[in-house]
């Protein structure tokens, strides 16, 4: 019997969605290491566009040293 439309057994969510969240993750992961990539390539490393310059050769200076 349905009380207020709720069922004896819920609605399973988690198990058919599992392939979508997982592709999401993976996607995130993918696009945010390719984001790092270029923000880092020779080419924009030292462009004052890019908002990462300063981060960018802190890191190098440490690495130098």
């Amino acid at each position: 019997m349905a009380f207020l439309g709720l069922r004896v057994w819920p609605t399973p969510v988690l198990r058919p969605m599992w392939p979508f969240i997982a592709a999401s993750g993976l996607t995130f992961f993918l696009v945010s290491k390719a984001q790092d990539m270029g923000v880092r390539s020779e080419q924009y490393k030292n462009d004052p566009r890019n908002p990462y310059r300063e981060q960018i050769a802190k890191e190098e200076a440490a690495k130098h040293h």
